[in-house]
């Protein structure tokens, strides 16, 4: 235990690693310049619904009113916010716990320049109203060819991100035989390696499917297999926001808590079973879809239950480690070492309520994954209500609550407010608190989905009272976004220059890397055990979807 202790503790000789922090510094700032204008059109989408409409004096700026709106919403928050940050987090953290380099700083570089390139190239047609297809981009709506090449390079950039941490780790083990790979890079590489195959889906829909077709090299496409290539990619995508922010839950919040992490062994499982179970499960976001067999929408369904088990897991391995911090702080009771944890830290505060608010999130998961209980909220506001609970709380919140301390950390400035930090984060919790609440209840009630309510002839009564109470959770987070960006901004210019600058330093585990099994650790063998269930899981229904499409259906410009 000794030996584990001293591996744990900061080393006495850093690496350098000043590539690293530029890049994560970029990446973030990039993340989260994206996140602000995305946010503000989240603003006016709920002004829009209680009959407030600022998209007229806006025309100007965004010609497409509503419907532009809700896609740079999506894109920006949902695809540029959480792929740049998330490069950028997981090339440090992997740098760091491995203690050494990238192996290769030029392959570094070109994976934030081919991701820029790429987000350039798709906001031009989003931001000139002619990629108003939605962040799914569904066909037959149609954008710009230059929308989907921008995305399909974004995509490509992150995958430089996994050839060079694969050769990096090779080149630790090999220095460290037979060695566990730390915690947090064995996450890193993980959940790049998750992502990588996940993006084989929608990378085959935009190379053989919407590129040419955008480009009118072919006459038409199909939905149903494009559609079906998407969810190939877009539910693992959720892992994939959400496993850089277990990363921090699992090697970060319990040291900076005051405790240690629970068990470092159940953490390797759990992200092992996100890797094999996370990406065969797509076809339970197309419940209502025709031309797709029902045993095998229930067989997706079953297996969405699975995925289940490891969010379970991390659950209770989270859990237990920030009792242990309270505990270790003085806390008694069965509960009442909750009280105990350092919740005047801003990093403490914005992470643990994100977790608080992610339990909900997974509660109402469940319905949208239950076969016949999802035909019951499909495309209503309940989507919103739990997407919002997912991507906008679990991801966005504890992205922020990290900046908290890596901001500081990159740029050698004390944080500006940790009391403004905390406000924030306990701000959010409660905006939204009420705003995905008030949607799922609007969503029971039939409201659509990515629809202009505030332009529809057919609102309820009920509606309008549920939607004003969603209205002041949306703005209760609007404010909470400008303390936010203005603690930054503060801490980028105001903040006091620290004569130290803070290691990072990983939490010790009570098990530890020696107590894992020696194969969680061959990830070869895991590759290769995701890939058998991705066939069997979705290749007969490939195969039958190739077997009758027609590839006719031309493209359609509706906005």
């Amino acid at each position: 235990m000794a030996s584990i202790a001293a591996r744990a503790r900061p080393l006495a000789i850093s690496a350098d690693l000043s590539v690293e922090r530029k890049l994560a510094g970029i990446n973030i700032f990039i993340a989260f310049a994206a996140l602000a204008v995305g946010g503000l059109m989240g603003v006016l989408q709920i002004l829009r619904y209680n009959g407030l409409d600022l998209y007229t004096p806006v025309k100007p700026v965004l010609p497409g009113g509503y419907y532009q709106g809700l896609t740079v919403h999506g894109v920006l928050n949902v695809l540029v916010f959480t792929t740049f940050y998330i490069i950028g987090f997981l090339t440090y953290i992997f740098a760091k716990a491995l203690n050494r380099p990238l192996a290769n700083s030029r392959l570094a570089w070109a994976t934030l320049w081919v991701m820029g390139a790429g987000l350039v190239l798709a906001a031009i047609p989003l931001l000139t109203n002619n990629a108003t297809v939605m962040f799914t981009f569904y066909p037959p709506l149609k954008a710009d060819a230059l929308f989907y090449i921008g995305l399909t390079l974004v995509v490509a950039g992150t995958w430089l991100l996994l050839v060079n941490m694969i050769i990096t780790r090779n080149a630790w083990l090999a220095d460290n035989p037979g060695q566990r790979t730390p915690l947090p890079a064995f996450m890193a590489i993980v959940t790049m390696l998750m992502w990588t195959i996940a993006t084989i889906g929608v990378a085959s829909e935009m190379i053989f499917l919407v590129i040419p077709w955008s480009l009118g090299l072919v006459g038409g496409t199909d939905p149903v297999l494009a559609r079906t290539l998407f969810w190939f990619t877009g539910h693992p995508i959720v892992y994939f926001w959400l496993l850089p922010a277990y990363i921090s839950w699992y090697t970060l919040v319990p040291e900076q808590a005051g405790g240690k992490l629970f068990s470092d062994p159940m953490a390797r499982v759990s992200f092992i079973l996100f890797l094999i179970l996370s990406i065969p499960i797509g076809m339970h976001h197309q419940v209502t879809d025709p031309g797709i067999s029902e045993i095998w929408k229930l067989v997706h369904a079953v297996f969405t239950f699975g995925v289940f088990f490891p969010s379970l897991l991390t659950f209770f391995n989270v859990v237990a480690s920030l009792e242990y911090a309270g505990r270790r702080n003085g806390g008694e009771g069965w509960l009442a070492w909750i009280f105990n944890l350092p919740w005047g830290k801003p990093e403490i505060s914005a992470q643990i309520v994100a977790m608080m608010l992610f339990a909900f999130g997974g509660i109402s998961g469940l319905v949208n994954a239950s076969y016949n209980v999802n035909l019951v909220v499909h495309n209503t506001a309940w989507i919103s209500g739990h997407f919002h609970l997912t991507v906008g709380t679990a991801v966005a919140l504890s992205f922020m609550g990290i900046t908290y301390w890596l901001v500081p950390h990159l740029t050698g400035r004390a944080l500006w407010s940790k009391s403004l930090g905390v406000a924030q984060a306990w701000l959010w919790f409660v905006g939204m608190g009420l705003f995905s609440h008030f949607m799922h209840e609007l969503g029971l009630r039939g409201m659509p989905r990515r629809t202009d309510i505030g332009g529809a002839p057919y609102v309820q009564d009920e509606w309008r009272f549920f939607l004003f109470f969603a209205m002041i959770g949306g703005l209760i987070m609007f404010v909470s976004a400008i303390f936010y960006y203005l603690n930054m901004i503060m801490t980028l210019t105001r903040g006091k220059k620290l004569a130290e600058v803070p290691d990072i330093t990983f939490a010790r585990a009570l098990s530890g890397p020696e107590d894992a099994p020696k194969i969680l650790d061959r990830l070869l063998v895991w590759v290769a055990v995701a890939a058998v269930l991705i066939l069997i899981n979705y290749l007969p229904t490939i195969i039958d979807i190739l077997n009758t499409a027609t590839f006719d259906i031309p493209g359609r410009r509706v906005w």
